[in-house]
Formats: C-alpha cells, structure tokens, sequence
C-alpha cells in the first residue's frame, strides 16, 4: 500500500491527537490509535492497538477474549473517515461520516488482546456528499476481516 499513486504524496504517520482532529469519536468509541500513512483521495493504514484492558473483552468472551467483528468493522470505518476527512480537506470542520451500508463483511481470524491490529481501507468511489471503500483488518500480515461499506458525509445533527 506505501506506492503512492502518481501526484499524489503520502501523508504520516499521524499520531492520535490529529485523529482526534478528525474524528467526532472519543472513549470507549475510539478505535484508531494511529494513522501510519494516507495517500489522499487513495488509502488509508492505520492501527488499532487492541488491549485487554477494553470493556468488551470482560464479556466477549469470558476465558476467551476475542474482538467482537462489528468493532473490527467500526475500526475500518472510522479509518475511513480519517481518509475522507483528510481527502476532503474537512479536518476540523465538524462534519461527520455517516455508515449508509456494509456490504461482503467477512471475518476470516479471531482477533485477540495484545495485538496490532492494521486498518486498510481504499477508496472504491468518492463523491461530494457519499464514499465508497474496500477495507481489511489485519493481524501479523494476515487478513483478519474485510468488507466493503459506503459512508455518507453530512452536517452533525442539530440540537
């Protein structure tokens, strides 16, 4: 993935605070630690640092810890939204990236505390308001899920 496309240059590593900048998402919600490289309107590879310490580990499952798949899919979708965000040129504006759908989810490996788990996610189709992505986590090189979603990027919700 670290071949950026012609014109277009690399951007990182970005540490959590410019993620943070990027994403409306705070603890326990949170689930990218880390941006290791975007190539703008292309890819994204970012980390989740999966720790035992994260609630969802005291009951999925007892004596056997294991990430549960929608989280996996809500960690590639927020480094989708790192990726249109920065794409877009909308860091700090306070838009927010809607999930619209997930499409071909498939979870390939149980993904256990102690691990880094890398995010890839690629633009399939960018548009003004709505994004296409292919996306897959992975653990030691080996593809742990992927799936393909669409996002919608819209104003937050009026109080």
């Amino acid at each position: 993935m670290s071949d950026a496309a012609e014109g277009s240059v690399a951007i990182g590593p970005l540490d959590v605070t410019r993620v943070l900048a990027a994403l409306p998402h705070r603890y326990p919600m949170l689930l990218v630690d880390r941006v290791e490289e975007i190539i703008p309107d292309r890819s994204i590879a970012a980390i989740k640092a999966v720790t035992f310490n994260e609630g969802f580990f005291q009951g999925h499952f007892p004596g056997r810890p294991i990430m549960p798949g929608v989280l996996i899919v809500e960690a590639l979708a927020q480094a989708a939204g790192v990726l249109a965000v920065e794409s877009l040129g909308l860091s700090g504006s306070g838009k927010l990236v809607y999930f619209m759908a997930i499409e071909e989810a498939k979870f390939r490996k149980p993904v256990e505390p102690g691990v880094l788990l890398r995010l890839e996610v690629e633009f399939v189709q960018k548009r003004a308001r709505v994004c296409k992505f292919a996306g897959r986590a992975l653990v030691d090189g080996q593809v742990a899920a992927e799936a393909s979603f669409t996002a919608m990027i819209a104003d937050p919700p009026s109080a």
